[in-house]
């Protein structure tokens, strides 16, 4: 079998070259090469494993004749061309695997801390302000949860729930069958009846990209809270902060947002990132669901072994 090499451009865990040493794979870890640089020097090599130093387009494929996989040392691959990939015949690998705990966490974590106040008590008490009456929580117990997205993410996010004994129904556009033990299967109009809190596990693609907008919010039966652990670009940021102000979404946990680079953010989407900030019901984490120490192990083991499962067997 001809010998192959990748280049490593983002951190990954010692895990990954344990598994490609396994796999007598070469490999150079440059982490803190430049975008640039990755780019240029890319077409030497038969494999890429990147996190997110830059998007995977049609154009660096072209370029790469050599290329036979790349790796994504995450969950989401919105950041490659997959089925420019396909057609090309090149693997595409990630992780989701890898960090689908540490979501799961996260999302009760949030849901928690926005239905019981959590946050704003924190800091109206830290600000010598003490309100008790205001600041009356609900009981996980006596809510329905809807799941959007019963993948990896989702149904980690299910098992943690379940211990609460809330009601969870799970809706995903690209399964069927999935009702099980923990949640039950529904369509959206369901889901939008019933749901007293949404919380997003799906992928960023043409038909979620916007996906949460004033239609969306104006479908759904009751005020709810809104999750959001997957894709900034999947919520219309103007049009949430509306649904706050009108009472039609009660609170909103974000750990991702459209455009993450703030200091880069147009007058729009400052606008947009100001509104929510300075709303007492917005809990916003800087896309950190799946960022554990543990789940930067995990990411490295399964990518690894996905490598060298696809090199054993090609």
């Amino acid at each position: 079998m001809a010998s192959i090499k990748c280049l490593i451009v983002d951190d990954v865990d010692t895990a990954l070259f344990q598994l490609l040493d396994k796999a007598a794979i070469a490999y150079d870890y440059k982490p803190d090469w430049s975008k640039e640089t990755c780019i240029e020097a890319l077409p030497a090599y038969e494999g890429l494993v990147i996190r997110s130093k830059f998007r995977v387009d049609k154009k660096i494929i072209d370029s790469c004749t050599k290329l036979q996989f790349i790796a994504r040392a995450g969950a989401g691959v919105d950041n490659i061309d997959k089925e420019y990939l396909k057609e090309k015949n090149i693997a595409l690998f990630h992780a989701s695997e890898g960090n689908r705990v540490a979501v799961g966490e996260h999302t009760l974590g949030l849901i928690l801390a926005l239905i019981n106040n959590i946050v704003r008590s924190d800091t109206e008490v830290k600000d010598a302000i003490w309100l008790r009456e205001e600041n009356r929580g609900y009981e996980l117990e006596s809510l329905t949860v809807g799941l959007i997205g019963y993948g990896n993410m989702g149904k980690e996010t299910s098992k943690r729930l379940a211990a609460f004994g809330c009601k969870i129904i799970a809706y995903d556009k690209y399964r069927e069958n999935y009702s099980c033990k923990n949640a039950e299967q529904v369509d959206i109009e369901k889901l939008k009846a019933e749901a007293d809190i949404i919380s997003l596990h799906i992928p960023l693609d043409d038909f979620s990209r916007g996906w949460v907008d004033k239609t969306f919010f104006d479908s759904v039966a009751k005020p709810f809270w809104l999750i959001n652990t997957a894709r900034g670009e999947i919520v219309k940021l103007k049009d949430l902060n509306e649904a706050l102000q009108s009472g039609k979404v009660r609170g909103a946990a974000l750990d991702v947002l459209e455009n993450e680079k703030l200091s880069t953010l147009t007058t729009e989407q400052r606008q947009d990132f100001d509104l929510l900030v300075k709303n007492p019901n917005v809990i916003l984490t800087p896309h950190i669901a799946g960022w554990t120490f543990e789940s930067y192990r995990k990411i490295s083991e399964v990518l690894g072994e996905k490598i060298l499962f696809w090199y054993l067997n090609k």
